[in-house]
């Protein structure tokens, strides 16, 4: 527990860039909390994984594709306090992966230029980590 007294949830997400510089985001499906929001794929960390093994999990469960751990670079975190939780999440950049992103979640997946990202509304922990992409990208 936290000072706060809120429980750290570790969740790590994935930058996934195609060749055209364009990042992958997918939209939270209905009955999912923060549901029509836009966000990076990736997922909870779950015991005994390190968040490198969490995004070559989620990134095969969410959107049928597969990478390695040498492929992803971390590029920064979020840390963010929900009601009833604090969020810490690391994002790393994938530019190597194998197979076409397809949606296995009932999420909508789409392709998004890293200075276009605000038009996409985001949950609160992600927004800020659109500037490391746009100077990044």
């Amino acid at each position: 527990m936290s000072e706060t007294g809120k429980r750290l949830l570790l969740v790590a997400a994935c930058a996934l860039v195609d060749a055209d510089g364009r990042v992958l985001l997918a939209q939270r499906p209905e009955g999912k909390q923060l549901a029509g929001l836009w966000e990076f794929p990736g997922g909870k960390v779950e015991h005994g994984e390190t968040p490198e093994e969490t995004i070559v999990r989620e990134l095969r469960e969410e959107i049928g594709i597969e990478t390695k751990i040498a492929c992803l670079a971390p590029l920064t975190f979020a840390s963010h306090t929900y009601d009833d939780f604090h969020l810490l999440m690391p994002l790393y950049v994938c530019r190597r992966f194998w197979g076409t992103p397809v949606p296995q979640e009932g999420q909508t997946l789409k392709w998004v230029r890293p200075k276009q990202m605000r038009d996409y509304p985001m949950p609160p922990a992600d927004e800020p980590l659109i500037p490391f992409l746009i100077d990044l990208l």
